[in-house]
């Protein structure tokens, strides 16, 4: 697979975390991701920890029919570790992968797991992302039934000629369908997932894209661009020519247009890449990773962080199950995160999000940056007592925010070089 895991520190094999770790792990809100690693079909642009069944074959412990069990096991074990602290779960999410591609009753089985050795919240968000070719009416009353109330569908493009290009196998006339149902089936809420930048697509065809999932009035977008990964089969079919590279000038016109739309429509951006009807329609998961909370990572290649520690599984699904059925800890590796990168990472993360980046958390050197970014118009900083300001020569306040305009978002890796010089 194209992606790789970093090398990091040696894991113990009972799962246990540094002494010390756990002293406030049952204050900070607490999620579960569970990555399920299969797919119908690779997709050319994906490099994430996936495997078909023609890729895994008869390797032992690696069939969809045994994974749940696996999955359970190590919910099991991250209550283990965690002790008896009263951590209840805030958020858990099914990732993948196509979780939907499991029978309905498995993925209920692992919220189920985590329900009994946890506890949910009473607020709990509960996520699966689907294919829309993957689930059908009834499969959705049972996710629902069994617990998961919000819905994540990648409908990724309206037009049938993208979908090829990306090979994505739903007929796009397939998304109003499944939305319909998950709305019948009274799920809380629905998101849909884009991607824009396809070679061949226009900026009209991606206009008629976001404005055919409008008409679905969803709860939630998320618009990403394209990002050509190294190792895949669409960077490969662009290294031999045989279709052109993305454009960076054609995607910022589509993330404008996207902007402009979805604010038209009465969806607002909270992250870069994402946009909610209210507050409520956040992704609260998602929220949890930027700004730095707890998370167990359940399956193969998963990462987790609990209280400045972060570890990652081992990828393959056969390893995985390998490690769960002898009862030891599927973690490949793990690092201790010192003062300085936590800071760093803060920076990294929360600068994507409309609530901006606490400016106490920026050193000398990115303050110092800050009046040029003012002046280029790709920030504006957003005092303690909420009041936008600009900052003219040195006139950064002490406390409050630093928020990306429009333009900021844009070039939102610039303005992080630039902060953290």
């Amino acid at each position: 697979m194209p992606s790789a895991l970093p090398d990091g520190d040696e894991a113990p094999l009972d799962g246990s975390l540094p002494a010390g770790e756990l002293s406030s792990v049952d204050t900070t809100a607490f999620g579960i991701y569970v990555h399920v690693p299969f797919c119908a079909v690779r997709c050319g642009y994906c490099d994430f920890n996936t495997y078909t069944a023609l890729e895994l074959g008869s390797e032992p412990g690696a069939s969809r029919a045994t994974y749940a069990a696996a999955a359970v096991e190590e919910v099991r074990l991250a209550r283990r570790v965690l002790g008896d602290r009263d951590i209840p779960v805030s958020t858990v999410f099914f990732g993948g992968g196509t979780p939907t591609l499991l029978p309905p009753h498995d993925l209920v089985a692992v919220l189920d797991a985590v329900r009994e050795e946890f506890g949910l919240a009473p607020d709990a968000e509960v996520t699966t992302e689907s294919n829309p070719d993957s689930v059908d009416r009834a499969a959705l009353d049972a996710l629902r039934a069994g617990g998961i109330n919000r819905i994540s569908f990648g409908m990724q493009s309206a037009e049938p000629h993208v979908l090829r290009v990306l090979d994505r196998t739903h007929d796009p006339a397939r998304v109003p369908q499944v939305v319909s149902w998950a709305r019948s089936s009274g799920f809380d809420q629905v998101s849909l997932d884009l991607i824009y930048g396809t070679p061949g697509e226009s900026v009209a065809g991606w206009q008629q894209t976001v404005e055919t999932a409008l008409a679905l009035e969803p709860d939630h977008v998320s618009a990403y661009a394209l990002i050509v990964e190294e190792g895949t089969a669409l960077a490969r079919a662009i290294a031999r020519g045989e279709i052109p590279a993305t454009d960076d000038d054609d995607l910022a016109d589509k993330y404008e247009r996207v902007d402009d739309l979805l604010l038209g429509a009465g969806l607002r951006w909270y992250e870069v890449s994402n946009w909610a009807r209210g507050a409520d329609a956040r992704s609260r998961h998602n929220l949890g990773y930027w700004r730095g909370a707890n998370w167990w990572g359940v399956g193969p290649g998963a990462h987790s962080h609990v209280e400045g520690v972060r570890w990652w599984n081992v990828k393959h699904p056969a390893a995985y199950a390998q490690r769960i059925s002898s009862h030891h800890s599927p973690a490949a590796a793990r690092e201790s995160l010192d003062p300085e990168t936590r800071r760093v990472e803060r920076v990294l993360l929360e600068t994507r999000l409309a609530s901006g980046v606490a400016l106490d958390v920026l050193d000398a050197a990115g303050r110092a940056a800050i009046p040029d970014l003012v002046a280029d118009g790709l920030v504006t900083l957003v005092p303690a007592d909420g009041s936008p300001v600009s900052a003219e020569g040195s006139a950064v306040p002490a406390e409050g925010s630093l928020v990306l305009t429009r333009r900021g978002r844009l070039l939102a890796d610039a303005v992080v070089r630039a902060l953290l010089p």
